[in-house]
């Protein structure tokens, strides 16, 4: 894909340019728009992503597929695959999927996260925003950020390399996530629950306050994941109402 990378030195918030470009019409589908330092970094449930200067990436893709387009957890899904190949690609081990959105290291500790959104949706002009940071270069961390979650860095995983090089391992395999998406979904969810390592043994499932626990029989875009509990009875659950999802 020919694709044009938006630099910006400091901003609120790539997400927020992305859009700011999609309202003026200035948007094409693919472009990239990144930053040294975001001001207003958003992650999943509003929660603030840390994005001082200093060589980590923070970058918003824009996507603007056929009509109806994409569901966004199948969006969500295939981004954070890219997102995690790449970051191997780059050398990084033992890299797993946390649901929804983040990808961590062996011990739990968050590297990377991936936000999809979409504002104002029309069927007839699907447009969204997938924003994704990665945790380049620092050492260092916030307390406040260290005693929500456990944080890591390429940098820390001995891994030496700058945002624009992080960049480019990531774009490659988000666009063939998102093929895959497009041509085969069931592979990709599939994928999905082996990079989560949701495939061997019980997991828990939160909805709406609901603790479920059981054996993935399968993830699918449009029916959600179904449960087989360890009494034999069965359960699907639609995707938009999986608050957490962990193995057990």
């Amino acid at each position: 894909m020919q694709r044009r990378v938006i630099h910006h030195p400091v901003t609120d918030s790539t997400t927020e340019r992305a859009f700011a470009a999609l309202r003026g019409g200035a948007a094409e589908d693919g472009d990239v728009h990144t930053a040294d330092e975001q001001t207003a970094g958003r992650g999943r449930l509003g929660r603030s992503w840390s994005s001082p200067p200093g060589g980590d990436l923070y970058a918003s893709l824009i996507l603007l597929p056929p009509p109806p387009g994409p569901a966004p957890a199948g969006l969500t899904i295939a981004v954070g695959l890219g997102v995690l190949r790449g970051l191997e690609r780059l050398g990084a081990n033992d890299l797993s999927l946390k649901w929804p959105n983040d990808v961590i290291d062996g011990s739990g500790a968050k590297l990377a996260g991936v936000l999809i959104e979409s504002r104002g949706l029309d069927s007839s002009a699907p447009h969204f925003v997938a924003g994704f940071g990665v945790n380049v270069t620092r050492t260092e961390f916030p307390p406040e950020l260290l005693a929500e979650r456990p944080v890591t860095s390429l940098a820390l995983a001995g891994i030496t390399a700058d945002a624009s090089q992080v960049l480019e391992a990531i774009l490659p395999e988000i666009d063939a996530a998102l093929t895959q998406l497009a041509a085969a979904a069931r592979i990709l969810c599939s994928a999905f629950v082996q990079r989560a390592g949701l495939h061997e043994g019980a997991v828990e499932l939160t909805r709406a306050g609901e603790t479920l626990r059981g054996r993935i029989l399968s993830l699918d875009l449009d029916q959600g994941i179904t449960l087989a509990s360890a009494e034999g009875s069965q359960v699907t659950i639609a995707l938009e109402h999986v608050a957490a999802l962990r193995r057990i």
